[in-house]
């Protein structure tokens, strides 16, 4: 099972940043065999150092998971004052850093990998991936959806169900395209696009979800 760490899921130091993006790049460099070894050498810091702020390599592995993740930020909005100007904005902030994180070279392979970890049961990157990122994406989303509907410019009964919508609206086929190595689809088409594609899957989501189409 993963490790809890003690460090904070979006905050990091400068220096463990560095190291975290150093155990990105090897990820994406190779793809599997990830330790400990190759990471300090890397990021130019002792084993030691590691061990103390990730516990061991799973420590380490779900502390970079959440760094990548972290680049989805949580919106910030002030529930006592809530416009539906500032949710759409906030929603669609949170709808282009998704879908520029998701498209990345580093999210493609992590999870390319995850995926290959977890179909042969050879290690707990498969849950350390899916719980410190899709899952905490979600939970970063739901409580800004939770509170537009709490002021009356949302309309749903469930927030899993219409955050759900609002991946599928994002991501599309994009992510599993990717992942299965779409030559149609290439990195530059996808970052040419990423605005449209955000303004669009708000609209459609505004026009599912919002209030007054729901009274329409």
């Amino acid at each position: 099972m993963p490790v809890a760490i003690k460090v904070s899921e979006e905050t990091f130091t400068p220096r463990q940043q560095a190291v975290l993006t150093a155990a990105l790049d090897l990820l994406v460099e190779n793809g599997d065999g990830l330790t400990m070894t190759a990471v300090a050498r890397r990021a130019s810091c002792s084993k030691e150092t590691l061990y103390k702020w990730f516990g061991d390599r799973d420590g380490l592995l779900t502390a970079t998971v959440q760094w990548q993740a972290a680049k989805v930020r949580m919106p910030v909005v002030d529930r006592s004052h809530l416009s539906a100007r500032t949710l759409r904005l906030s929603i669609e902030q949170f709808a282009r850093d998704l879908l520029t994180v998701i498209v990345g070279e580093v999210s493609v392979t992590l999870n390319r990998t995850a995926v290959t970890h977890a179909a042969q049961e050879k290690d707990s990157l498969g849950l350390i991936v899916l719980e410190n990122g899709p899952l905490a994406i979600r939970r970063r989303l739901k409580p800004i959806l939770e509170a537009g509907r709490d002021a009356r410019l949302l309309r749903f009964e469930s927030s899993e169900d219409a955050y759900r919508t609002f991946f599928g609206l994002v991501v599309r086929d994009v992510q599993i395209r990717l992942l299965l190595g779409d030559k149609a689809l290439t990195q530059s088409n996808i970052e040419a696009n990423i605005e449209v594609d955000v303004k669009a899957a708000t609209d459609q989501f505004f026009t599912l979800f919002g209030a007054k189409a729901s009274n329409a």
